[in-house]
């Protein structure tokens, strides 16, 4: 499985989102905006859920997860895609294409499994509110992250192993401004079946598996929520899940809809392809933030420590 079969071909060329000099232009200084309000976002939230006693809750414990793991997330695509921007040479060694094809693999099906448990989560907390705390210990909490992100790199460290012994010897272009494997077989001279049921079974073992987990612990929610006599308490409830319920509509509405389409480089594919691993990690911190009370006001006690901090030291 050494990469020395790759002699061939040594880089691939990124074909990007415009030719235009102009369009990548805005296009650099959009996507360095979305990349830097990505990053102030999620450590943002990895600092308010760190500092705020009020978060340390199994629902803030995920969502911390999360923001780390959005924070990563968009670090595998985003920096290249702004160096091609700024690039005419806009190429990838295939070392590092390959390297981008497994980080993708590992955090978008981390962030798939992390969705899954933050379900579970609300599932506990509405069905069973009164056990709430004991069937959300530390340990078991614990025990679904290290799940979550032990089964993606297991997924992907799979899929990658057999993308190593690809021979690529066709055309060096990739319609995409970044790597995903199915783009890779249409320039693999080698036998590519293998590698194509496997992505197959971990696709829908991993992507629709953990949608339909979610599904079922949403029709449980929604039977529970129907069960409360009074409109307002139905409301109230339901709130409480609405934030991670438009996260996970927004992460796996777009991968669906990427992933049912031919790979050809199409504007449409490429807009799902943003939508999901480029403006999915920018949402998710605001959706929490805006949506969800106790973040707020964690984020204003934080601040005001802060504040409090620098006047502090100010009159030292």
């Amino acid at each position: 499985m050494a990469l020395g079969n790759h002699s061939t071909i040594s880089e691939f060329i990124l074909l990007g989102l415009s030719t235009d000099p102009h369009v990548q232009a805005l296009s650099f200084v959009l996507f360095l905006a979305i990349y830097l309000l990505t990053l102030l976002g999620n450590l943002m939230m990895l600092l308010v859920i760190r500092t705020d006693p009020h978060l340390h809750t199994p629902m803030y414990f995920f969502l911390s997860h999360l923001s780390f793991l959005d924070l990563c997330y968009s670090s595998v695509t985003l920096p290249k895609l702004l160096e091609n921007l700024l690039s005419q040479k806009k190429t990838i060694s295939v070392e590092g294409c390959l390297a981008q094809v497994f980080f993708l693999f590992d955090t978008g099906g981390t962030e798939a499994c992390l969705l899954t448990v933050m379900a579970y989560d609300r599932y506990v907390a509405i069905c069973h509110p009164l056990l709430y705390s004991q069937m959300m210990s530390n340990q078991l909490c614990k025990g679904l992250v290290c799940g979550s992100w032990g089964l993606s790199f297991l997924d992907a460290f799979i899929n990658i192993l057999l993308a190593l012994d690809f021979d690529f010897c066709r055309d060096q272009s990739i319609p995409h401004y970044s790597c995903e494997l199915p783009s890779l077989f249409p320039l693999s001279c080698s036998d590519i079946s293998t590698s194509f049921t496997v992505l197959l079974c971990s696709s829908l073992l991993h992507g629709l598996g953990t949608c339909f987990l979610i599904i079922f612990s949403y029709t449980l929610i929604v039977s529970t929520i129907l069960g409360i006599s009074s409109s307002s308490g139905r409301i109230k409830t339901f709130s409480t899940c609405s934030s991670h319920l438009t996260a996970v509509l927004l992460f796996y509405g777009s991968a669906f809809l990427r992933y049912i389409m031919p790979t050809s480089g199409s504007p449409l594919e490429l807009i799902f392809s943003v939508q999901y691993s480029v403006v999915t990690p920018l949402m998710n911190p605001l959706i929490y933030s805006l949506k969800n009370n106790e973040v707020k006001a964690a984020v204003r006690r934080t601040f005001r420590k802060y504040l409090q901090y620098m006047l502090t030291k100010d009159r030292r």
